[in-house]
């Protein structure tokens, strides 16, 4: 029988603005934080992501590779953001090529346990927990459901 191979979280090669609070353990590697952020923990940041200013980021939350949250936003508990769309009936398995790009604008806050696609949301929204968003938003309001609606401007 063979040992496993063992891998450590860390905070590796990752751009901090000023006054960032994060709570470990965490996995953040490669990317930008913007000011005044708070990070909770068991949260998973990877390369070639930008967080703006003033965000907060709570526990057990994924955040993938090619994915812009802009200033003032909050991404609940366990909120799931996605890159790859199986395209071809499954994972990109390495094609980067295939992986799309999400957008999140200013003063969106994401509830627990939503899921996010590869989207753009404008500025001035709330998705309700457990919300699945599908296809870009570009109307402030409230969203909810699976697939996310508008149900309240």
């Amino acid at each position: 029988m063979s040992a496993p191979i063992l891998f450590e979280s860390a905070i590796k090669g990752v751009q901090f603005g000023e006054n960032v609070k994060i709570v470990q353990p965490v996995n953040i590697y490669g990317c930008s934080i913007g000011d005044n952020c708070f990070i909770g923990p068991f949260v998973e940041i990877q390369k070639d992501v930008t967080i703006g200013n003033q965000t907060k980021i709570q526990s057990h939350t994924f955040i993938c590779e090619l994915v812009t949250i802009g200033d003032d936003c909050f991404i609940g508990h366990g909120v799931m953001f996605i890159n790859d769309l199986f395209q071809n009936g499954g994972p990109a398995r390495g094609d980067k090529n295939l992986w799309k790009q999400t957008q999140i604008h200013n003063h969106v806050s994401i509830g627990s346990n939503a899921t996010i696609l590869p989207v753009e949301i404008c500025s001035h929204v709330v998705i309700g927990a457990g919300a699945v968003v599908t296809k870009n938003i570009t109307e402030p309001g409230v969203y909810a459901g699976n697939p996310a609606k508008l149900i309240r401007k």
